[in-house]
């Protein structure tokens, strides 16, 4: 079959998303937080840009009490206190969708979160609710790395290679975007939330021999290895790579295709936190997100699942939330080459591919 070129698509939000995982939660006049975090941001008129934080609470609440039962707020738990403290509605992002919807009486819906959350709780809110989100260029790092464009050209490839062998069935999780979902759904799919992924993916699999996971590589890879799927079954997609970087035989092998995603938020948590805080508080119950990375341990499994003569591990020690040691990996990986780089350095592959 013909294989098609593809662009590299690099997300800006992430980086811009990065600037807003800080502790320092106060709420400023909008001109500061602009220059603070240095994100894009949508037009703002500029007798607001000043205003300090009494100012906005006091306009709020006026504007609110005029509105009355007119407008719903939706406040998504990610949220600061200054923002719930006018929330009708707090919840996560699906929850409160489905609570926009039951408020009927509303014509205005804003909700305080990100662009596909909005996205949501229009297509379920009735035809004469307007959905309000305060700043449009609120986005989802996650969704943003799956554009319709290319989960569509993705799909078409694994349509025709797969023709005839057993087929596959797409999910999606939720944290994806309206368009991304739409397509899912003409196609026979499916979309999730993390806590029925496990039911989803288990209905998929009653559907089709192997399922193509969007946008979430974690929450993909970590629920179907509870259904019983071994790593060496699952392929990443790389959707800037033709076949998304993989050989055919491979995604002939596979029952799980994941898609090159992740949350920008959840792969910053590393086992060295879990360790920090069962030091600080023994017995302490830890829960983990499902959207969190694999330990050096279970890369280390995956290393011996796949049998690969030769593993480069990257982003060691880069960025705040991938705290580890490559010596720890290197050792628990035993005979197979490990090799180590720093910061600029280069490998060279001889003989692979």
């Amino acid at each position: 079959m013909p294989v098609r070129a593809y662009t590299a698509f690099i997300p800006v939000t992430e980086v811009e998303q990065a600037a807003f995982c800080h502790a320092d939660l106060k709420t400023r006049p909008l001109e500061q937080e602009m220059r603070a975090v240095g994100v894009r941001w949508q037009e703002v008129p500029a007798k607001y840009a000043s205003l300090a934080a009494d100012e906005l609470r006091d306009r709020i609440a006026r504007a609110r009490e005029k509105l009355g039962r007119r407008v719903a707020i939706l406040g998504h738990h990610y949220q600061r206190d200054d923002v719930i403290a006018f929330a009708d509605f707090r919840g996560d992002s699906l929850r409160l969708s489905q609570m926009a919807a039951s408020a009927s009486e509303a014509d205005f819906i804003v909700f305080c979160g990100v662009h596909f959350m909005a996205e949501t709780a229009r297509v379920l809110c009735a035809p004469h609710q307007k959905v309000i989100l305060p700043n449009m260029t609120a986005g989802c790092s996650m969704a943003d790395m799956a554009p319709a464009q290319s989960v569509l050209e993705a799909w078409r490839d694994l349509k025709g290679l797969l023709a005839g062998q057993g087929g596959i069935l797409p999910v999606t999780y939720v944290n994806s975007t309206a368009e991304t979902k739409a397509l899912v759904g003409r196609n026979g799919g499916i979309a999730c939330t993390s806590a029925n992924a496990l039911a989803v993916l288990s209905w998929a699999y009653r559907r089709a021999d192997r399922v193509f996971f969007i946008p979430d590589q974690h929450l993909g890879r970590n629920s179907a290895l509870e259904l019983g799927i071994g790593l060496n079954e699952m392929a990443l997609w790389d959707p800037s790579k033709p076949l998304g970087g993989n050989a055919a035989a491979a995604l002939r092998k596979s029952r799980l295709v994941l898609w090159q995603g992740h949350c920008s938020v959840h792969t910053r948590f590393t086992v060295r936190h879990v360790e920090q805080v069962r030091k600080l508080c023994p017995g302490v119950k830890v829960i983990v997100h499902p959207e969190c990375t694999m330990d050096v341990v279970q890369a280390a499994k995956a290393v011996e699942l796949l049998n690969v003569p030769l593993v480069v591990p990257i982003h060691y020690n880069t960025w705040p939330a991938i705290e580890a040691d490559p010596a720890e990996f290197k050792k628990i990986t035993g005979k197979t080459l490990v090799v180590i780089l720093k910061p600029g350095e280069a490998y060279t592959f001889v003989g692979v591919g």
